[in-house]
């Protein structure tokens, strides 16, 4: 057992041997860095953390948001009392602090958590970074918007703001240093990173961030009429109302059970959109400006156009065939229903600003470019996986890249992860339609060991190798603000600009590359102006 002591009282954690046996770390998990939301608190911005007396055992994680899991469908009880962190250690006593980096999941804000079932530290202790992993509540708990003072929208991501304050005042304590803070997301953890770029609540709380697969743009993390959205959830749950502050009193009083994987849809298309790929009820919202502090008052892309952002360095990127991971459901239902319904070839974002008549020839149009003239089946699962990684994450993510404004010293580079091995769980399923590559979430299996998965990892082997590689290049980061501060790993990685479009491939070596698909992002731009919209 080893002791340290926090802002609210003593912590007793455990020193943990590495899965890779590369050596040991010190690890407290399930720490409170904020108080329940619970009765009252519930959808509100958390409170403080409260103090406890004697010594608070740390050795097992704090219970999940309440959940439906997205990917296996079991419903996670959880509990609403579920702001815990984890902080991994490799010394606690260094001689000089350590950079920390702070992981935000994803889980399209209605599923995921912190925990070590899928986000371990052992593969980055070796490289002489503290790893913090954090639940934030999720779905209505998190992302209810009501436009009032009380429930303005973003309690989730409050949450994150929450832990990454608990980071700065205590992380002393395990060894840290909180001026040197790396915030990284992967989905919608990554587009959450993106936001809090944005977000003058998390400014100075972080010196680099690193959004992965996921920005605010991607049609799954825009909210449509929230407000009306809420009311909607409580017409659904048997409550009727035009008043805000009878709907929070209401939604304040059901179990929490009624809470989970709701489905208020707002416009009868919406149960058509409603997928993996485009439609979660409860996101990020902007947020009506009441003069208090709040997290985001302005769209994000203003934001960016006006330079609004925080000065930080960011490392910013997607995988090489993202959309393999949903493939099952393409099987099961999706295609079928993507070829019946053409219009859900039409971004969401675009849906909501165009008519009937126009989104249908748009849709044409779409169709044409990626499956030439062919029905959606089966046996165009190439086509289809092609059009969904352009159309749920690389044309977005590029997008907001195009928009990043420079202020101050802020550093910007851009990656595609392409490493294949056993590790690529989420890619598998692609393999006997020929698709090849890294999956969504794969890039994590080489950063953050997966425990569910349970691969075993070997020394003297590939993935291995690749594991040590690819945590080089992110830890690099975290330390330096730059991924390749040396000629160590082959190459000096080139700064992005919309000139040059500079980005590296991160493979079994590191590829400078430019201007990465830029025939479909040419395509989209051209989609975006048809329809009227900034691109």
């Amino acid at each position: 057992m080893v002791e340290v002591k926090v802002q609210q009282g003593w912590l007793s954690g455990e020193l943990v041997e590495t899965v890779t046996g590369d050596g040991k770390y010190y690890s407290f998990k399930g720490i409170p860095y904020a108080q329940p939301p619970v009765g009252k608190l519930r959808f509100k911005a958390p409170q403080p953390p409260l103090p406890w007396e004697g010594v608070r055992k740390a050795t097992e994680h704090g219970p999940k948001s309440p959940q439906k899991c997205i990917f296996t469908e079991a419903i996670i009880p959880g509990s609403e009392d579920c702001l815990f962190l984890n902080v991994y250690s490799p010394d606690i006593m260094p001689a000089s602090p350590l950079p920390v980096m702070v992981f935000i999941h994803g889980g399209g804000y209605k599923s995921g958590s912190g925990d070590d079932d899928n986000y371990g530290p052992d593969f980055l202790m070796p490289h002489g970074v503290i790893l913090v992993t954090l639940n934030y509540r999720l779905e209505a708990l998190g992302f209810l918007c009501l436009d009032t003072e009380e429930v303005p929208g973003n309690a989730g991501l409050k949450d994150q703001v929450a832990a990454l304050r608990w980071v700065r005042d205590n992380i002393k304590s395990f060894g840290g240093d909180p001026n040197n803070v790396t915030v990284f997301g992967e989905s919608a953890g990554g587009a959450s990173t993106c936001l809090h770029i944005i977000s003058p609540m998390s400014k100075g709380l972080f010196k680099k961030a690193v959004p992965m697969s996921g920005v605010p743009f991607c049609d799954w993390s825009v909210s449509f009429v929230p407000q009306k959205r809420a009311f909607m959830l409580g017409k659904d749950l048997g409550f009727e109302t035009n008043d805000p502050n009878e709907l929070l009193d209401f939604l304040q009083s059901v179990p929490v059970e009624k809470l989970v994987n709701p489905n208020p849809v707002v416009l009868s298309f919406e149960e058509t959109n409603n997928n993996i790929l485009k439609l979660y009820h409860f996101t990020p919202v902007v947020e009506k400006d009441f003069g208090k502090e709040h997290f985001l008052t302005e769209d994000p892309l203003e934001a960016l156009k006006n330079k609004r952002i925080n000065d930080v360095d960011i490392l910013i990127g997607h995988t090489s065939e993202e959309t393999t991971i949903g493939i099952h459901a393409f099987e099961n239902n999706l295609l079928k229903h993507y070829n019946r319904y053409p219009e859900l070839l039409v971004p969401r974002k675009i849906l909501m600003k165009s008519t009937p008549e126009k989104i249908l020839e748009i849709s044409k149009v779409i169709h044409e470019y990626y499956f030439k003239g062919k029905p959606l089946q089966l046996e165009n699962m190439r086509e289809f996986v092609t059009y969904a990684n352009h159309a749920c994450f690389i044309y977005d993510i590029n997008r907001f890249i195009s928009h990043l404004p420079k202020v101050g010293n802020g550093r910007r580079y851009v990656y595609k992860f392409c490493c294949i091995s056993n590790r690529n769980v989420y890619a598998s399923s692609g393999i006997k339609y020929g698709i090849r590559g890294a999956a969504h979430l794969d890039d994590l299996m080489y950063l953050l060991n997966a425990n569910t998965h349970n691969i075993k990892v070997e020394k003297d082997t590939k993935q291995y190798e690749l594991i040590n590689f690819v945590c080089k290049v992110f830890t690099n980061f975290a330390k330096h603000g730059n991924p390749t501060p040396d000629s160590s790993l082959g190459i000096i990685w080139p700064e992005y600009d919309n000139t040059t479009k500079a980005y590296v491939e991160i493979g079994d070596s590191l590829i400078p590359k430019t201007a990465s698909e830029a025939e479909a992002l040419e395509f989209w731009k051209s989609i975006f102006e048809y329809a009227g919209l900034e691109y």
